[in-house]
């Protein structure tokens, strides 16, 4: 009976806390009523034998059974995985409070500590299913070592691929302007539509960053650890300038846990959403935090601030200090200094045909008693060889990256396409097979990538060829991330890296 799959999902919110015994009469009445039944057998206040883990657990199997429930019924009119991402939102929107209420709580768990709020948020965020956790679980995720110490590699599987009837759908359904993109403060409660991904489970927490407000949530695809998104209230345009590093330590200043980042402000350097202000972050240290400073250098004026040039494939300026005014001040110094700067022998031209070119990518934290500011330099010019970016990947790693380069992937986090799970599992297999990569064609754009890297190995089994595949994929990785820095890290390049450093000092 569907009755028995209510009971045991308002069981799941008695367990996770989404539900308190107060309202345990209310969620089931709300349950009842979205799948329009009249009668209820059971009381209340009587608990099924069932641990929060194995609640936890049983919740997407659940949720398939009420789904299945409501197609049979005629309740939910199409079937399809883009209608029941929007259905099973609905059902457990019953089991989510008011957004004031997760207000107060997140600020009595502030009290303790950020770090006892953010423990509880992102507990709920996955309790209310809003991170779906049995398909983050799917994601694909290991380490490459490299020479500039290891990178973390990963097949995003974490969002569903839209069904072709979904997609007609989609294509012919009203383009609404509400909300106006995925990251305004009015998904909250949104109940979605067949181009909208529902969020009636999303909760977000009000934040004041440098006399604004904003919002802090997390990521419904969590890359990382905890992965944040913090955004402004008003829907407007990324720019990096002096207030982006003021807001990157104010919230950092709030929560001392939490790394924050923003993307760059200009197309192919920058991220996917750039009309409308926002950061990333979380509790995780990513491989470029982790790089040493290989020079060390000093800024005219700022003696008291530490400065070097990090080990990394990409051009990164870190700068580190007790005081963050200084370190704004000088990172404004350097923003400005990069915006105007052209050095042909690097290809580096701050602007062409009136167009603009170079931006920053910021990254802050907190280390101990210091604060740290990453800047990577970055530049988006195109020539006729690369359409897509000079400092882009590369056409020859398009089979594995093509996408832009953005803030994760520039902290040494690949966040690879769902793609290649099917097509490394049957080039492996083609491999051991003996095949012709050339006459397939999906393993033919990994052919010659294959032929080379084969021939770095020895000995080629089905027991280390799931391994070798993995391995080559994280030094493609290593590639696209030279591609990407504006400066090589070859004796030309940290020449050119120099000229720009000495530029600071003029």
């Amino acid at each position: 009976m569907i009755q028995d799959k209510i009971r045991e999902l308002v069981q799941y919110g008695l367990l996770t806390g989404l539900v308190s015994a107060e309202d345990e009469i209310y969620t089931t009445n709300r349950l009842l009523e979205l799948f329009q039944i009249e009668d209820y057998p059971y009381g209340f206040g009587e608990k099924i034998e069932q641990t929060e883990e194995e609640a936890v657990k049983r919740l997407p199997d659940l949720l398939t059974e009420m789904m299945d429930y409501a197609v049979e019924n005629g309740i939910l009119q199409e079937d399809g995985i883009v209608y029941r991402d929007l259905f099973d939102t609905k059902i457990m929107s019953c089991l989510v409070g008011r957004p004031s209420e997760i207000i107060r709580r997140f600020h009595e768990e502030y009290e303790k500590s950020p770090e006892a709020a953010t423990n509880f948020f992102y507990k709920f965020s996955q309790d209310t299913d809003y991170i779906r956790r049995y398909r983050v679980c799917r994601d694909e995720k290991w380490v490459t070592p490299t020479k500039y110490g290891n990178l973390d590699i990963t097949i995003n599987l974490s969002k569903p691929e839209k069904d072709p009837k979904a997609i007609a759908a989609a294509r012919l359904a009203k383009q609404g302007g509400y909300p106006k993109c995925l990251l305004c403060v009015e998904n909250e409660g949104y109940a979605g539509r067949i181009n909208h991904p529902a969020r009636q489970n999303h909760r977000i927490i009000p934040l004041t960053i440098n006399g604004s407000r904003w919002g802090f949530q997390y990521s419904p695809y969590v890359y990382y650890n905890e992965h944040c998104i913090v955004f402004n209230g008003q829907h407007t345009p990324m720019k990096i300038e002096h207030n982006t590093f003021v807001k990157l330590f104010d919230f950092v200043k709030q929560f001392p846990h939490y790394m924050l980042g923003s993307n760059a402000d200009l197309s192919i350097v920058g991220g996917s959403i750039l009309s409308h202000d926002h950061f990333q972050g979380g509790r995780y240290e990513f491989p470029m935090a982790k790089a040493p400073v290989e020079k060390s250098f000093t800024v005219k004026g700022f003696e008291d601030v530490q400065a070097g040039i990090v080990n990394w494939p990409m051009s990164v300026i870190r700068i580190s200090g007790p005081d963050t005014e200084r370190l704004i001040a000088l990172a404004d110094v350097i923003l400005d200094a990069w915006r105007s700067y052209s050095d042909e022998a690097s290809f580096i031209f701050a602007e062409t045909e009136g167009e603009k070119h170079n931006t920053i990518t910021p990254i802050a934290r907190k280390r101990g008693d210091h604060y740290e500011l990453d800047l990577v330099l970055r530049n988006n010019i195109t020539t006729k060889e690369h359409p897509l970016g000079v400092f882009h990947p590369h056409a020859n790693l398009h089979h594995i990256k093509k996408e832009n380069i953005g803030l994760i992937e520039v902290m040494g986090l690949a966040v690879l396409p769902a793609r290649l799970k099917k097509e490394m599992a049957e080039l492996e297999e083609a491999i051991l097979c003996g095949a012709d990569l050339r006459q397939n064609e999906v393993l033919a754009a990994h052919a010659d990538w294959a032929e080379e890297f084969l021939t770095r190995h020895s000995e080629v089994n089905a027991e280390n060829i799931h391994e070798i595949v993995q391995q080559e994929i994280g030094l493609v990785f290593m590639q696209v991330l030279e591609d990407a820095g504006v400066y090589k890290c070859t004796e030309d390049g940290r020449k050119g890296f120099e000229r720009f450093i000495d530029r600071l000092n003029a």
